[in-house]
């Protein structure tokens, strides 16, 4: 199939990508490279997937309109994965433009481009925080989410809106992945398992926030990849977890978590053996846009997909502590 992934050179993006292409497929990816964080580790991503024949890249922002639809004017795809976005609950506090302009603007730009361009199937990044801050654990797909805590979230949960819409609308096949926490090689530098590592080796305090009382559902990278995958040759059919009443939309949603709670002092801990290495710790209050806990139900991707996650949290641990070591060399001298 030819599969076109936006944000192909970010943390999930480029991991899928190298996945299909071991599978045959030709990838085509987009990413705008912004400066987030480190571009480096983008552009060191896209090497490792220009070594396939089967590879294409161009630099493009979802929110640059014309731009995209010459895109989809020149190429037919049979797949769109659109996992470009702009991340981060924090940060999206104190830059909200950034947000309404990649998750708003560029996804309404990226479902014109799918139904103009005939793809067969819409795959798109959601996110474990549109349950916002709910006790009704483990969150199910079904379960509402109508009060989002974070603007990240509430475009997330606008992403999931119009996807329905657009698969109401013009037929347009679409699953939302509602990813939880994923963590492995070649991760994100801003989010908190990358941080704390380095802040480890580094000798700096590492920020514990709502005093360490705070529980997330860790994906490894593997996992999270291997869902999506089997998801990606599959179509939406109406019976398949619409969540609407109207009965036959082609829009699904899944949970990609991995099914178990880790209280974040046990992952600290955890990450403090792999290192090899004792933190010094800074307990602060919560902050704004937080949640205390994400807790998937995956059973929904179980029967349809018989998933399973194989990668526990210490396991996937070692193994980024691994990359991490290899990855920045002398960086560090712990």
């Amino acid at each position: 199939m030819d599969i076109l992934i936006t944000g192909g050179a970010g943390f999930i993006g480029a991991a899928l990508g190298r996945r299909l292409l071991e599978q045959g497929h030709r990838v085509f990816a987009i990413d705008n490279l912004n400066a987030f964080y480190d571009p480096g580790l983008k552009k060191a991503r896209l090497e490792r997937l220009r070594t396939s024949r089967s590879f294409r890249f161009r630099r493009i922002d979802v929110a640059d309109r014309e731009a995209l639809s010459q895109l989809f004017r020149d190429h037919r795809f049979d797949v769109v994965v659109n996992l470009a976005a702009q991340a981060g609950v924090r940060y999206s506090i104190d830059h909200p433009d950034r947000y309404i302009d990649a998750n708003l603007v560029g996804f309404g730009n990226i479902l014109e481009g799918c139904r103009h361009g005939h793809v067969r199937h819409l795959l798109y990044a959601s996110s474990s925080s549109v349950y916002g801050d709910s006790t009704a654990l483990p969150y199910h797909e079904d379960q509402s989410t109508d009060h989002p805590v974070s603007l990240y979230a509430a475009t997330k949960k606008a992403n999931e809106l119009m996807a329905h819409a657009y698969s109401h609308l013009f037929a347009l096949p679409a699953t939302g992945l509602r990813f939880f926490t994923v963590y492995g090689p070649w991760g994100r530098p801003d989010m908190a398992f990358f941080k704390f590592c380095e802040q480890i080796l580094s000798g700096e305090r590492i920020p514990v926030y709502n005093n360490g009382n705070l529980d997330r559902d860790f994906t490894y990278i593997d996992d999270a990849v291997e869902a999506v995958g089997r998801i990606i040759g599959t179509t939406a059919t109406p019976d398949s977890g619409s969540g609407s009443p109207l009965g036959n939309v082609l829009h699904r949603i899944y949970n990609i978590g991995n099914g178990n709670r880790v209280n974040l002092m046990d992952y600290i801990h955890a990450l403090e053996e792999a290192l090899g290495q004792k933190a010094e710790y800074e307990m602060l209050p919560m902050q704004p846009g937080d949640v205390t806990t994400t807790h998937a139900d995956i059973g929904r991707m179980a029967r349809d997909f018989d998933y399973q996650p194989r990668v526990g949290f210490r396991d996937g641990l070692d193994r980024f502590v691994r990359w991490y070591r290899d990855y920045y060399g002398g960086r560090h001298t712990s």
